[in-house]
């Protein structure tokens, strides 16, 4: 058996390091996970001038410190992995200041989602470590499954370290993301457990149906309808997202209907979250997004817009349904000019459309159950900035 790597210092980020796009310098934050100094950020709530920007910057740094000391928690190797794919560090451990490290948008649920049943934002931090953590272990197992080979315009963990060190650093995350909140400090904390536990069974349930999906017919019997990929993107998205509002509640103390209310939402939010990255999948910038153009469609992996494309029936639909059963789309590996060609076909057949449709219908529903739910209303405006402003990342 090879011997490990010489263990290493435990990874420190760099403070709410760049992410896709340049920003003002962040505020310094300093602290551990019990509690925070900040420099230069309110110590309350954004006003009411704040930006989605602004929100997603006060809330990061709340968690970063707790979320620092989870990964020093790990055995240095798997915190060194897990620093890499965090976007804190490069492939030996040395902090990348350029790194990407993503929105932090489920982070950012669980503290507003304290905020808004009237508890602390720390109440929620314990809560935003833990479905970080799950996120980033999902991440990266799931690109192992799919064999993604990039991450944020760098190569994902199993190409940079390899397959097994990848699921290794997987395993490690999640254990950690169920300890540190089983140990949280607070009296909410087995509930808190229990509910995330209940969370990672409908991921798991999530990410078998997608891979199955993989083997079923594009049309005829057997083919997965649109209604199937709901289900599956409710469980393996949603459901995350829609832990992580209720973690926050739960962990603030909010009665049972106010929690399974925000997990309601935060299930919306995360179909709407899925259209659009499924949308990016097909049509995304690759600067933005980090992977190719057409990156779902070489994969003749099975989406909402070409799922809706192929039940719209028309003439688009019938050609779309006839090149995806072809000898062409045989293999999981699809040529430039036949990808390009699937994309038109899908847009012509109104998949496109559908998903935009599908999206704002997902962001309308979320935002009515938020609004009627949050009994704190600067949260509440918050949560609004933050589901308007998933709709910019496509259009």
């Amino acid at each position: 058996m090879s011997a490990l790597p010489t263990p290493v210092a435990r990874p420190r980020p760099p403070v709410d390091a760049a992410e896709t796009t340049a920003r003002p310098d962040p505020p310094v934050v300093r602290g551990d996970a019990h509690g925070t100094e900040r420099e230069g950020l309110p110590s309350g709530p954004p006003g009411r001038d704040a930006s989605a920007a602004d929100v997603l910057r006060r809330c990061r740094a709340l968690v970063r410190p707790a979320l620092v000391d989870a990964v020093g928690r790990l055995h240095p190797w798997t915190g060194e992995m897990a620093a890499y794919a965090l976007g804190w560090a490069d492939t030996d451990g040395t902090p990348d200041p350029g790194g990407s490290e993503g929105k932090g948008v489920r982070q950012v649920l669980a503290v507003l989602g304290a905020e808004a049943v009237g508890a602390g934002a720390a109440d929620g931090v314990p809560g935003a470590v833990a479905v970080e953590l799950v996120h980033t272990f999902s991440l990266l197992h799931d690109d192992i499954m799919d064999a993604d080979a990039l991450r944020r315009r760098r190569p994902a963990v199993w190409k940079s370290h390899g397959t097994g060190p990848a699921v290794l650093a997987g395993d490690a995350l999640l254990a950690q993301a169920v300890t540190g909140l089983a140990e949280a400090r607070n009296d909410h904390a087995a509930a808190a457990v229990r509910r995330l536990c209940g969370t990672l069974n409908a991921l798991v349930s999530g990410q078998a149906e997608d891979l199955r999906f993989e083997h079923r017919p594009w049309h005829g019997p057997g083919a997965v309808a649109p209604e199937e990929y709901r289900s599956m993107a409710e469980h393996k998205t949603g459901a995350l997202l829609g832990c992580a509002l209720a973690l926050g509640a739960v962990l603030g103390g909010a009665p049972e209907a106010t929690v399974t209310a925000l997990d309601r939402a935060g299930r919306h939010l995360g179909l709407a979250f899925q259209a659009v990255d499924d949308v990016l999948g097909i049509w995304g910038d690759p600067e933005r997004t980090g992977k190719p153009v057409h990156a779902d469609l070489r994969r003749s992996k099975k989406t909402y817009p070409v799922l809706a494309a192929l039940a719209d029936g028309g003439p688009a639909a019938r050609e779309l349904g006839a090149l995806l059963s072809s000898s062409r789309c045989s293999s999981r590996r699809i040529d430039d000019a036949t990808a390009a060609r699937i994309a038109a076909l899908v847009e012509q057949a109104g998949g496109r459309a559908a998903a935009h449709e599908e999206a704002h219908r997902r962001l309308d529903t979320a935002r009515r159950t938020l609004r009627a739910t949050a009994p704190n209303p600067t949260a509440a405006r918050e949560l609004d900035l933050l589901c308007a402003d998933l709709l910019d990342r496509a259009w």
